[in-house]
């Protein structure tokens, strides 16, 4: 595989494995919202998404905080309907 060199490419990369965590992970995510514990409950696949991100991006991509803002992104904010003490 080659190594991600562009901002553009390495948010395409962090969004597309927040989105396979979603995917696979729906009713985890759904709980771990409700109990307020998502972090807690995905932290399995939350680490090995990053570590399969920092694997595949030179090193100053992976202090942007890509993968970060993809998992908010994709595994919390697009969960607004859901009723939580976030929101």
């Amino acid at each position: 595989m080659r190594i991600i060199e562009t901002e553009q490419a390495a948010r395409r990369l962090a969004r597309a494995i927040a989105s396979d965590l979603s995917l696979y992970n729906e009713e985890k995510i759904l709980e771990g919202l409700q109990a307020d514990n998502l972090y807690d409950i995905l932290s399995e696949e939350i680490k090995e998404g990053r570590e399969l991100f920092e694997s595949r991006v030179i090193p100053e991509l992976k202090e942007k905080n890509f993968y970060d803002r993809a998992i908010i992104d994709l595994l919390i904010k697009s969960k607004g309907h859901i009723k939580c003490k976030l929101w």
